[in-house]
């Protein structure tokens, strides 16, 4: 059996969680409660879903709690604790920066720190920071700095900003989650920030969200939404074949197929979410993974690990035989 390297894995160390729950923030998205998480029973979820490395990150909601001082603060906790867990087990992990956005100047600063003294693999960025969705032009330099210095974008879902219940009274992660990652790559890709940053890569979550299916929808109407007489934005279908994505949640087999018939084989990647999804959970989807025909012949080991560590190759080294 081929081992995994995945690049959704949380971490939630305890000054995280104290401050999630100062913050308002102890069922975040709606879920039940924050989960249990320690460095021992990180490495004991890895080798029962025999995962050889995990790619750390800090979910939903962030680390912008609402105050840009405290938010850069609790960044720089964070990555100092990632860049900690990456020493104590560097075959075991990498981590993508968590950075205090919406305040894209103190997230400069922290990303530089967190690329340049601690090793980060790229940042991770929610679907919206306080309203402020991937496409916005605030971000530009940051995207800019991200491809100057190869670093990868890991896109994590949050609950939107807009005031509105449209969760329906459910736990955002089960249906809105979905819908925001689909809202926001959108957003992305026809504000052109791709066109515009070519190096740029960035890993989709969730196999996609509902873009493998609403990708005809998007490209349809793409004609109808610039000025007459100017050129369309930027295609869906072409932005499919550049992003990579993950196969955590329930991907096996509607998402799974869909994803494959827009995406690039070599940009889908193994995740488990652990431990936002519990390890019996992702026991179960693993084992959907290894068994689907989706997955046939040498494409099963490209999914689980050898994508992962071509986009990520301080990872390679870590698959053990």
């Amino acid at each position: 059996m081929t081992t995994r390297i995945d690049v959704h894995a949380h971490f939630v160390p305890d000054f995280y969680r104290d401050a999630l729950v100062a913050a308002g923030h102890d069922r975040p998205d709606g879920i039940a409660a924050i989960p249990a998480w320690d460095e021992q029973s990180a490495l004991q979820a890895m080798d029962e879903l025999d995962i050889s490395s995990a790619a750390l990150s800090i979910s939903s909601p962030g680390v912008h709690l609402g105050d840009d001082a405290a938010a850069a603060e609790l960044a720089r906790r964070c990555n100092d604790e990632a860049a900690r867990l990456v020493a104590a087990h560097p075959s075991r992990f990498g981590f993508f920066a968590s950075l205090p956005l919406p305040d894209v100047p103190a997230a400069l600063t922290e990303l530089d720190r967190a690329m340049g003294e601690l090793g980060a693999l790229g940042a991770v960025l929610e679907t919206n920071h306080h309203g402020q969705y991937l496409g916005d032009s605030a971000l530009e330099e940051l995207y800019a700095e991200l491809a100057r210095r190869g670093g990868v974008v890991f896109v994590h879902p949050t609950s939107p900003s807009c005031g509105a219940e449209l969760a329906l009274g459910f736990p955002s992660p089960m249906l809105e989650f979905i819908f925001e990652t689909t809202r926001s790559i959108t957003n992305l890709v026809i504000s052109g920030v791709l066109e515009r940053n070519p190096a740029l890569k960035v890993i989709v979550p969730h196999a996609g969200a509902v873009l493998p299916v609403l990708a005809n929808r998007i490209e349809l109407l793409l004609p109808i939404l610039g000025e007459p007489g100017a050129p369309p934005p930027p295609g869906m279908r072409a932005a499919l074949r550049k992003l990579y994505f993950d196969l955590a949640g329930a991907p096996v087999p509607e998402l799974l197929g869909a994803l494959l018939s827009v995406a690039d084989p070599s940009h889908i990647m193994y995740g488990s979410d652990w431990p936002f999804t519990p390890l019996a959970a992702c026991q179960a989807l693993a084992e959907r993974i290894d068994a689907t025909p989706l997955l046939a012949g040498d494409l099963r080991e490209q999914v689980l690990a050898e994508n992962a560590a071509q986009l990520l190759p301080s990872l390679a080294s870590t698959v053990r035989p």
